[in-house]
C-alpha cells in the first residue's frame, strides 16, 4: 500500500500548545542536504510571503546518496531535532527527495506535534502529462532504489514505460553551479542522456525532476538535451501543499497578519564555513540575507 510521504498527517497536540495561530505569522523551517531547496523555497515564498522561514542546509551531510539507510535516517533525526529546538517552527518542509522517500515515517513518529510536508517523485503528473507513454525519472541513485519511487510508478504510471536514471554527480554539480563553480556542458549531458528514450517511433516526452537540485539547471537541460520534453518540477505543488496545511489544518490565515513584523528569513549551514561571494549573491534574492553557522559534523563509523 503507497503512503502518501508528502502529504500531511493529523498532529497530536506539543507540550506547551500553539499560541493563537491566527494572530502572527507561521514559522516555516524548509530543509535540504545542500542548496537544492531552495527551488522549493522559492515557490514557498511565493504562497506565504509574509511568513517566517528558516532554511536550513545540512551541508555538513551532502551528498545524503553516500550514506547507508540506517545512517541517513539518524542524521537527518538528530539534525532536525537541533533545529526544531532551536527555532520551533509551526511546519517543516522536507525539500530532498533522497530524506522524504526514507525518513519521513520516522520524522512524523519521532515529532508528532508537528507538520511535515515532504517531496516525491512527480511520478503522477508526468504520466498524466505524457502523450508518448514514455517517461523517465532523473533522481539520485538513492532515490532511484526506493521501494516508494518503484511503488509510486506501479500504482501511478503503470501504463507508461518508465526509466529509472540514477544520476551519480548531477546533484554534486548543481550544487557548485549555485556557489558560482564553473560546470561542464558534456558532464551534465552525460548524466541527462538516459533519460531520453525513443521506442517504436515514440520518443520519451516527460523528465521527473526528482531531486530538488535538478531544477537549478534547467535551462542547462533546455540547451543540451537531444529534444524537447517537459521538465517535472514538484515545487509549485509543495507549496500549494504547505498552503494548504496551514490554513486548513493549522488556521494560520493566508494574507498579511495585523501589525505583524516585516518577515524574518534565515540561511543556515550545518558546516562551519565562511560562505562565499558567489553563494551569498544566490541567496540575497531570495531574502536570505540573514546566514548563520550550527555546526554539526557528520560521524561515519
Amino acid at each position: 500500500m503507497l503512503v502518501d510521504l508528502a502529504a500531511g498527517t493529523r498532529y497530536g497536540t506539543k507540550p506547551q500548545a500553539l499560541v493563537s495561530s491566527m494572530l502572527r505569522a507561521p514559522k516555516i523551517l524548509v530543509f535540504d542536504s545542500g542548496l537544492g531547496g531552495l527551488t522549493v523555497f522559492t515557490e514557498v515564498i511565493r504562497v506565504r510571503p509574509q511568513a517566517d522561514f528558516v532554511y536550513a542546509a545540512d551541508d555538513a551531510g551532502f551528498p545524503y546518496g553516500r550514506l547507508s539507510e540506517d545512517a541517513l535516517v539518524a542524521r537527518v533525526l538528530g539534525v532536525m531535532e537541533r533545529l526544531i529546538d532551536r527555532f520551533a517552527p509551526d511546519a517543516v518542509v522536507i525539500a530532498c527527495n533522497t530524506a522524504s522517500t526514507l525518513v519521513l515515517p520516522h520524522l512524523r513518529a519521532r515529532f508528532s506535534w508537528l507538520p511535515f510536508i515532504g517531496t516525491v517523485p512527480a511520478v503522477k503528473p508526468a504520466a498524466t502529462q505524457s502523450r508518448t507513454g514514455l517517461i523517465s525519472v532523473l533522481a539520485t541513485p538513492g532515490t532511484v532504489a526506493r521501494d516508494y519511487t518503484h511503488e509510486l510508478v506501479r500504482t501511478y504510471a503503470a501504463h507508461c514505460a518508465v526509466t529509472l536514471v540514477g544520476a551519480r554527480e548531477l546533484a554534486g554539480l548543481a550544487e557548485g553551479f549555485i556557489k558560482g563553480e564553473r560546470i561542464s556542458d558534456a558532464s551534465i549531458a552525460r548524466e541527462i542522456a538516459p533519460c531520453f528514450v525513443s521506442e517504436e517511433g515514440r520518443r520519451t516526452d516527460c523528465v521527473v525532476l526528482a531531486c530538488t537540485h535538478y531544477p537549478l539547471l534547467t535551462s542547462h537541460f533546455e540547451r543540451l538535451a537531444p529534444w524537447p520534453v517537459a521538465w517535472i518540477d514538484p515545487a509549485p505543488a509543495i507549496a500549494r501543499r504547505l498552503d494548504h496545511v496551514l490554513r486548513e489544518e493549522l488556521g494560520f490565515r493566508a494574507g498579511p497578519v495585523p501589525e505583524a513584523d516585516a518577515p524574518c528569513r534565515v540561511a543556515l549551514f550545518t558546516r562551519e564555513a565562511a560562505p562565499t561571494p558567489a553563494l551569498l549573491n544566490a541567496l540575497r534574492p531570495r531574502g536570505l540575507e540573514k546566514i548563520i553557522s550550527e555546526p554539526i559534523p557528520l560521524l561515519i563509523a
